[in-house]
């Protein structure tokens, strides 16, 4: 694996970090390419210290994969055996205010790289899709081969995008292509050195947890809790970054096998967790209490979704290691050592 050369589009962002340290630990030569709109160079800075003498075989390139030309270039001075692509605006309120911006940015960027690849013969692709794309399923769990119906344009961004993957790879099989669809990633790596620290509002629910355990806001407000469940709340399939991380290698090892096509995976845990459970998870982590305001249904929020994870663990050889215990020890060591994000000290 040491001579595996590895383009990471988007790879500063919050996942894109962890999963460019488990990369870098697991002997790949890593190239990020990302353009800091939602994420940080001192989590690249971080990712290479954590990963020790295996920062060396780091290099990032500050590009915006809407410039064509300079994506051209590095192609042209670096061959890539394969390409993790995470790069994208990923807010769904921001999506349905900002749709052309989500259009141009998620799709364009991705046909402007797949186009790329093809030039410069580099045919093997992980994609970052979602568990957006089965909108509001009516069963659970959800398998991969359950309808599609994104119900906002963010999600539309990953189903189209999905759509032209495989569309990719009728008109020539000699791509290989992997969509990870995953659910709800929380957590941080468990050296609290690297997290996720989105930019403005957070979209999820644990980041806005973790802002208030540090006092830069009053209270979580809830959107619903007269929903059919437990306590009343909605229930996702919460993942700890490190494990979705390698979901990535797991996939990227997969497109070795000579009979992949395009192939989509479900990347959960396969268990379901409310929200009161994972304010009550967090609070016992963190030994602070989580003030709470009810509030009403949000517009589009399905009610339960969680995935069904048996084709990975059966094709992937993945499964999830971490529970909620877990995923919330880390996303507070990362908080409390890091109150505002990469912000908190830039001399770190």
């Amino acid at each position: 694996m040491a001579n595996k050369s590895i383009l990471v589009t988007g790879g500063a962002g919050y996942i894109g970090s962890h999963t460019v340290l488990q990369l870098l630990l697991g002997g790949f030569k890593t190239v990020i390419v990302d353009n800091l709109n939602n994420s940080s160079e001192i989590a690249v800075k971080r990712v290479k210290e954590l990963a020790g003498d295996f920062g060396k075989n780091l290099v990032f390139h500050k590009i915006d994969l809407l410039d064509k030309p300079a994506l051209n270039d590095l192609f042209s001075s670096t061959r890539f055996d394969a390409v993790i692509h995470f790069a994208g605006l990923k807010a769904v309120g921001e999506s349905v205010h900002k749709p052309l911006l989500y259009y141009s940015n998620n799709i364009i960027g991705t046909v402007n790289l797949l186009e790329i690849m093809a030039k410069h013969g580099c045919k093997k692709l992980v994609f970052s899709s979602s568990a957006t794309v089965y909108g509001w399923p009516k069963e659970v769990p959800c398998t991969e081969e359950f309808p599609l119906s994104a119900t906002n344009p963010y999600g539309r961004t990953k189903l189209f995008i999905e759509e032209i993957c495989r569309d990719i790879y009728c008109s020539d099989n000699e791509w290989k292509i992997i969509l990870l669809r995953y659910f709800n990633p929380v957590g941080a790596h468990p050296s609290g050195y690297i997290g996720e620290d989105p930019r403005g509002i957070p979209n999820n629910l644990m980041p806005f947890v973790q802002q208030v355990a540090v006092g830069r806001r009053p209270a979580l407000t809830v959107f619903g809790n007269d929903y059919s469940t437990k306590d009343g709340t909605g229930v996702r399939d919460y993942l700890h970054v490190v494990d979705l991380a390698d979901g990535h290698i797991a996939a990227l090892n997969k497109l070795s096998d000579l009979n992949i096509g395009c192939e989509v995976y479900n990347i959960g845990t396969g268990k379901g967790t409310s929200v009161l459970e994972m304010v009550s998870a967090f609070e016992k982590a963190s030994g602070k209490k989580i003030p709470l305001i009810m509030a009403g249904r949000r517009a589009g929020d399905a009610e339960v979704i969680f995935a069904s994870t048996d084709k990975a663990k059966r094709e992937l050889k993945w499964s999830a290691k971490y529970g909620i215990d877990e995923m919330c020890r880390d996303q507070w060591n990362w908080a409390s050592k890091n109150p505002h994000g990469y912000e908190s000290s830039d001399s770190n």
